[in-house]
């Protein structure tokens, strides 16, 4: 079943940003300008209310908007894969939305609660599967999630794929080999982990870094995909930066530094981002715009 989806999630999943105006309100046109580029360079399958776009920092009603909003300038020219979370009963009633909005899937978030055990999180899942007749990708960030509570989640009927985002390979590759359902998986570390994961079982990964360019990740698929190693490492090397920034601050400028890039390309109108991160530090919008440079995006000073 749903092996359409399943193929273009062997792919590029693109997490957009959620672009917002001088006041912290969401940038309708920039979002639908970020959109429009993801769809023009090719990408096949889009993430509404992910990390990268701040998902944690829209209210309910927000991030019911957005998913109707890139729903509707998605217009299936790509798949839209709508985070849902927060509660389980929120969830639910966002994958519920997702589903009338004509969504083609939901990702699942791990849930707000400051405590969690495998178990817990299995029903989490299953309650919101009840709730809709999407296919769902299970966003996997905790190692509290055992591989047995994985092989449970998986075997629910209509979850596809698994975003693995735990940069630990041995632990990546026995939950491949664990599960022995047909899903996707899906490296959630993005490109920096990309080539180590595809090595394991990942034949997907996400990016952020697709709103800046998709270039490079485009060719670093292209690489894993031919067997090709030693260029997927060479696009490695060259992205490496970037991602390290993304990274500082124990991931605190993750969506910061995205959203910078695309501020300094002309992508999007404004920088700003939502609390509880932060803009980058000026010696940080200076790397930042060397490394555009560096690719060829921005003009020499």
């Amino acid at each position: 079943m749903h092996e359409g989806i399943k193929a273009k999630l062997r792919g590029i999943n693109a997490i957009n940003v959620t672009p917002f105006d001088g006041q912290l309100g969401i940038d309708w046109t920039s979002l639908q300008g970020n959109i429009r580029y993801l769809l023009d360079q090719g990408i096949q399958a889009i993430y509404p209310c992910g990390n990268t776009g701040e998902f944690y920092a829209l209210s309910v009603e927000e991030a019911k908007e957005v998913t109707r909003f890139v729903t509707d300038t998605v217009n299936h020219e790509s798949l839209v894969i709508a985070g849902v979370g927060y509660d389980a009963s929120t969830a639910s009633e966002l994958a519920l939305h997702a589903e009338k909005c004509g969504a083609d899937g939901i990702m699942v978030h791990q849930p707000v609660h400051p405590y969690l055990l495998a178990q817990g999180v299995v029903d989490y899942y299953k309650q919101i599967a009840a709730a809709t007749s999407l296919p769902m990708v299970l966003y996997i960030r905790s190692e509290q999630i055992t591989h047995e509570a994985i092989v449970q989640a998986a075997a629910i009927p209509n979850v596809v794929g698994i975003k693995y985002a735990i940069n630990h390979p041995p632990s990546f590759s026995r939950a491949v080999q664990a599960v022995e359902d047909d899903i996707v998986w899906i490296c959630g570390t993005a490109e920096m982990w990309a080539p180590t994961f595809y090595a394991a079982g990942a034949k997907g990964f996400t990016s952020g870094m697709v709103n800046v360019d998709t270039q490079r990740s485009f060719a670093m698929l292209e690489a894993l995909n031919a067997g090709n190693y030693e260029r997927a490492m060479e696009i490695w090397r060259e992205v490496l930066p970037f991602e390290q920034l993304r990274e500082s601050h124990r991931n605190g400028n993750n969506v910061s530094v995205v959203k910078e890039a695309m501020y300094q390309l002309g992508l999007i109108a404004t920088r700003a981002v939502r609390p509880p991160i932060s803009t980058l530090t000026s010696k940080e919008c200076e790397e930042v715009a060397g490394m555009l440079r560096e690719w060829g995006l921005l003009q020499p000073v």
